[in-house]
């Protein structure tokens, strides 16, 4: 049977123990590893593995041998509670073999487990679960976590007391990071957070958040925006050490300054401009760019967006463009215009 999307992620959580299997696939291989370990999670429990509940079999072991996957399922060990038998990275050419196991699949047997990549609605695999009367196959697409699901992990990491403005943050991080790195700054989050019984805060999650260059970048970029044109040289030679190329920063710079001529732009002035930005931006940056867009205006951030895409036109007009001296000169003029507010 197919699971609908909006059944899988509260299955998942809690699956149905007396199932004959569960086929887990899609494309996007970190999605599809984090769901099957959920599911397995939620049947064996923390101690299944030690436990000897649980039998992972590679695809290219069931290949070779495959009576393993019907050995695993009738297996009996020692310990008792439910048993899964999962299979990792299967294809089509399998189909046979898992069809073998689940038809000979009795109660008390362990659960088949599959995972695949993406797999078309002809696939042998997707029709084989589809048609069985008590299994489910569950397609993961590369789409932000629901709400639900981003308010379970929070509530497994152990934070139930989140704001309003907070949970927009972390929406936002949701639509923004891998799944495997918001799972971890949840987690992270929760650690930080054990023992404070205060409200989860903005600062909080930028204390927490991945950092990646494009903060340093929102640093040089601020310095540029805010007319400290003494600081300039400084924070350029920080950020090419990093790797930043000056073309990446005169990419950079148009899309910080084509952000703030959206706020200045927006008829409710810069503070209705900020909320209507997608994804939702947050603390101190928010009240950085407010600030910025007031001080500019719509016309001279026009003007600013003109000097910045005549410099990306000159780096890329020419190899023997000297970029770095260009870029540099661009950014000090750009300090120089926020000088005559």
């Amino acid at each position: 049977m197919k699971l609908p999307p909006r059944d899988a992620a509260a299955y998942f959580r809690k699956p149905d123990p007396a199932k004959t299997g569960l086929l887990i696939f899609g494309q996007d291989a970190m999605r599809v590893a984090q769901r099957r370990q959920e599911v397995i999670a939620a049947l064996v429990g923390p101690e299944g593995e030690a436990e000897m509940r649980l039998a992972r079999i590679p695809a290219s072991d069931l290949r070779k041998d495959p009576a393993m996957l019907l050995d695993a399922v009738k297996a009996q060990g020692f310990f008792p509670g439910p048993r899964v038998a999962f299979v990792e990275d299967a294809t089509d050419g399998l189909a046979k073999t898992i069809e073998a196991a689940l038809q000979d699949w009795k109660d008390g047997d362990a659960q088949v487990i599959v995972t695949a990549g993406q797999l078309t609605a002809k696939s042998a695999l997707r029709k084989l679960f589809e048609a069985h009367p008590n299994t489910y196959s569950v397609g993961i697409y590369d789409e932000p976590p629901s709400r639900d699901e981003v308010e379970a992990a929070l509530s497994h990491a152990g934070l139930t007391q989140v704001g309003r403005e907070a949970m927009d943050a972390i929406l936002a991080l949701s639509r923004t990071l891998d799944p495997g790195d918001f799972r971890q700054t949840i987690e992270k989050l929760g650690l930080y957070k054990r023992g404070d019984a205060t409200d989860l805060t903005i600062d909080d999650i930028t204390a927490c958040a991945p950092q990646s260059t494009e903060a340093d970048l929102d640093d040089v970029l601020s310095v540029v925006a805010e007319a400290r044109v003494q600081e300039i040289g400084p924070v350029l030679k920080r950020i090419y050490a990093q790797g930043v190329n000056p073309v990446g920063l005169c990419i950079g710079a148009t899309r910080h300054f084509r952000t703030l001529h959206l706020v200045a732009s927006d008829p409710g002035g810069p503070s209705a401009g900020i909320g209507r930005m997608r994804p939702p931006i947050f603390g101190p940056r928010r009240d950085a760019i407010v600030r910025q867009a007031s001080n500019w205006g719509r016309d001279r951030l026009e003007q600013a967006l003109m000097l910045l895409t005549d410099t990306d036109l000159q780096l890329r007009s020419s190899s023997r463009t000297p970029q770095h001296a260009l870029v540099e000169r661009a950014l000090i003029r750009l300090a120089m215009m926020a000088r005559r507010s």
